[in-house]
């Protein structure tokens, strides 16, 4: 008896670079997924160039078109719900999404975010590092809740904060990380590592209290 692939859909607004990495985690057999679509609420979002080529079916959502954003929200349910995804990946989706849309996919619905959380939630999280004079910073990988930028953090990449840094090579470096801590984190919950008893994560049937810690190409708990 073959058993069925994870299926996961995935939300961009971008260049689609953490998608690049969850694509080729799939074709280099570290996830056992399969993506079924590729929403983003952008028509000239370069990630959606990306799902082309890999065979990915795609789909535009524009934002503007709505009149709020409960009912840009639902548009994008009617695409998802029939996929009946395992996982609802946001990957540099740039919207705030409603407490429906969370609720919907509670436990579900996965996002990546360019620094250690708590620390820095919102945009330009590179500076604030630089402009407080952190000695490290990194991105968090985090189940989605209704407060921007929360929700329990599964894994935190952690690079050194390097005297010659900039914003940009900054979040050059911090994406390197996000590329290798984003498909982990997926294949820990398609592969039913990661659960939840009420709002409490587990790892492999233990609480997860503190997130993971990716340093050195190296995974502690």
């Amino acid at each position: 008896m073959t058993v069925a692939k994870a299926s996961l859909v995935v939300l961009i607004s971008g260049s689609g670079s953490n998608l690049q990495a969850i694509i080729d985690a799939i074709e280099n057999k570290q996830l056992d997924a399969e993506i079924k679509a590729v929403i983003s609420n952008k028509a000239s979002a370069f990630g959606l160039e990306r799902a082309t080529r890999a065979n990915i079916a795609t789909y535009v959502v524009e934002h503007k078109k709505f009149p709020d954003r409960a009912s840009f929200d639902r548009a994008m349910m009617l695409i998802i719900d029939p996929l009946k995804p395992d996982l609802v990946i946001l990957a540099g989706f740039m919207r705030i999404l409603s407490d429906a849309f969370i609720d919907h996919y509670q436990h579900r619905l996965i996002n990546i975010h360019p620094s250690l959380l708590p620390k820095y939630k919102g945009l330009n999280t590179h500076q604030q590092a630089l402009d407080n004079k952190d000695s490290t910073h990194g991105a968090s990988v985090h189940y989605v809740s209704h407060e921007l930028d929360s929700g329990p953090v599964v894994i935190q990449a952690e690079i050194p904060v390097l005297d010659t840094d900039t914003a940009a090579s900054l979040a050059s470096r911090v994406l390197k990380e996000e590329h290798l801590i984003y498909p982990m984190v997926i294949g820990m919950h398609t592969a039913g590592r990661l659960t939840f008893k009420g709002d409490q994560l587990n790892l492999d049937e233990k609480p997860l209290t503190e997130p993971l810690i990716w340093k050195n190409q190296q995974l502690s708990r």
